[in-house]
């Protein structure tokens, strides 16, 4: 059983955001076995051959002791419908492998492509990546992410997005929303912010 892991991009033989994984490794790995990290994922990862060009996904599973590589080929989910929904008790801090509380969730999306999430009245996260809003001028993540992505890191260190505090009540305040996951980083694709439903 591996109760961690971290999905990292690879693009044509080249890891993305490195860095940012180990850091959030090392975290989470303190959090949650409450001590330092063993495993360095620069010296771990090996990509096959048959992963060396395209678009991959990679998946490093890990426990206190031991750990698990995976590769797979990944097309991208087009997501361009949020379904509001609300859970005041959720827990996702860390990147565990059990998500069944945001299965749980993904019920209620309906006709939507993915769920937005709602905690104490504060904007959160999908099932699958941060969200960033557009007011026109910049684009803003909230401070209440269910999980500190790499990618919301990566922005957020390089000034391309800023964070506020979003409550669902602010909706209306923006112009279009977009996600952003370790798979999705490179540009800021704005979709309307009309395509979030309640």
């Amino acid at each position: 059983m591996f109760p961690l892991f971290e999905t990292i991009k690879i693009l044509d033989g080249k890891i993305y955001n490195l860095s940012f994984h180990q850091k959030r490794l090392e975290f989470s790995f303190e959090t949650y076995f409450y001590k330092k990290a063993t495993f360095l994922l620069s010296d771990i990862i090996s990509i096959p051959n048959e992963f060396s060009k395209g678009l991959v996904k990679l998946r490093f599973l890990y426990s206190e002791k031991n750990y698990k590589v995976e590769f797979f080929h990944y097309r991208p989910r087009k997501i361009s419908t949020l379904k509001v929904v609300e859970n005041n008790e959720i827990n996702y801090s860390l990147k565990f492998t059990n998500r069944s509380q945001i299965n749980d969730l993904l019920r209620q999306q309906g006709f939507c492509d993915d769920i937005l999430i709602i905690k104490n009245g504060f904007i959160t996260d999908t099932s699958i990546a941060n969200i960033v809003f557009y007011n026109g001028k910049e684009w803003i993540t909230p401070t209440t992410p269910l999980l500190m992505g790499t990618c919301r890191a990566k922005l957020l260190k390089e000034n391309k997005i800023k964070e506020e505090v979003i409550k669902i009540t602010d909706l209306h305040k923006f112009k279009a929303f977009c996600l952003i996951n370790a798979l999705n980083c490179s540009n800021l694709s704005p979709i309307p912010i009309t395509n979030v439903y309640f």
